[in-house]
């Protein structure tokens, strides 16, 4: 894989980090209680982030080890605060197992929606560490309920406690003899939900939107802006305002977005001294800030589904009570799946559908309403996982 690296960004990454693992685990202790959470990547993070919160609120004294195996959400979440340590978990050989369990030797380990590592749960068994898998999602494809799944399926025995999102993975752990399971939900409810008690204003957008009709586009990749950039350009409304928070932040394709645009538009590094209420279109060229933006969103689009890729978050809009359009590629998640039963959340597949459905959120002040009050129920009856998955927390660790 080292060769790999070599001409290949991310895998370098990948690489480099798992080298530096073991020396950044030498900062602890013999005598400190750590409890070790392990995420694919940034949105398993961001599910075990409200137990982590809650958990350092709890038990201010344990330590939080972070392991990701993705660069993906190590690069955005290495500098976690809350975390004493976060590093790449090593590649799971029993050599490395051993070496890691041996350094951490972990009060309890809790592994984020998937991610079985056959070595790891053997070694953390074999400790008698207890094992909880949290948010997590099971499908009858998966190798524990095939013919051939024997040895996977003998690694599950490693958890103590399944909490999963819903009856579906419930049922199929129970059809392999898998007693220990909670239906809890998803604890990403629980984290966006939170968002609204934070502030969430941003000066410069309130500034952009001046009162008026906003539409919020979101993670949008390349084919999502061809859709709305024709929309933006064929629209002959005054007194609606776009703002694109774009997927991709490579300079050239920014730059590319802006010229396709014919509407005047800024760039969010370029609004200083600018007045912002003349302007007619703002793109995001920067991370970190599109959650505050769909709080001022009176519909949002949510990209990612025109793409193999699939749609990116949408409970985030949803939270705040937004109308939310996607494209046809979300199936694989259970949240959107359900929100589009709802009829909360609306797909496209072309830019007629484009067209229709945001043109009548802007006429419709009602059905925004009535499309937004489903999303806000949405959330809050499903807010719940972490404060069921802490019950169980705090019964092992006092």
């Amino acid at each position: 894989m080292s060769i790999v690296a070599l001409f290949n960004k991310k895998i370098k990454l990948f690489v480099a980090g798992r080298a530096a693992t073991f020396e950044k685990l030498s900062v602890f202790n013999a005598d400190d209680k750590i409890v070790w959470f392990h995420a694919a990547s940034l949105g398993e993070f961001e599910q075990g982030r409200p137990i982590i919160e809650r958990l350092k609120q709890e038990f201010p004294l344990h330590k939080i080890l972070l392991t990701f195996f993705s660069p993906s959400g190590y690069e955005v979440r290495k500098d976690y605060q809350l975390a004493d340590v976060v590093c790449y978990l090593p590649m799971d050989s029993k050599k490395n197992v051993k070496q890691f369990l041996d350094a951490v030797n972990p009060t309890m380990a809790v592994f984020i929606k998937y991610e079985f590592w056959p070595n790891y749960l053997k070694g953390l068994q074999q400790r008698n560490i207890p094992t909880i898998l949290v948010s997590g999602i099971f499908r009858k494809k998966q190798i524990f309920f095939t013919a051939f799944g024997g040895f996977m399926r003998k690694s599950l025995n490693a958890f103590d406690h399944f909490f999963v999102q819903d009856k579906i993975s419930k049922d199929l752990l129970n059809s392999i003899n898998q007693e220990h399971v909670t239906i809890s939900g998803d604890t990403r409810f629980d984290r966006v939900y939170e968002i609204l008690q934070q502030d969430n204003a941003l000066d410069y957008i309130s500034e952009f939107k001046n009162k008026q009709y906003t539409v919020v586009a979101g993670s949008t990749w390349k084919e999502d802006e061809e859709l709305l950039v024709n929309y933006i350009n064929n629209s002959t409304s005054k007194e609606e305002k776009f703002i694109i928070a774009p997927h991709n932040m490579n300079a050239n394709a920014i730059f590319s977005l802006k010229k396709a645009i014919s509407k005047k538009t800024v760039l969010y590094s370029e609004k200083g001294g600018k007045v912002l209420s003349e302007f007619e279109v703002f793109i995001v060229d920067t991370i970190g800030i599109l959650t505050k933006i769909y709080s001022i969103a009176d519909a949002a689009y949510v990209g990612g589904g025109l793409t193999k890729n699939g749609v990116h978050n949408i409970l985030e809009p949803a939270t705040f009570g937004v109308p939310i359009v996607i494209g046809p590629q979300y199936k694989k998640y259970k949240e959107v799946v359900d929100l589009v039963a709802l009829n909360g959340c609306k797909v496209i597949a072309n830019q007629n559908e484009f067209s229709a459905i945001f043109t009548r959120l802007k006429e419709n002040e009602n059905y925004r309403k009535q499309l937004g009050q489903i999303n806000t129920d949405f959330i809050k009856e499903n807010i719940g996982a972490t404060k069921a998955t802490m019950k169980y927390i705090n019964s092992q660790l006092k």
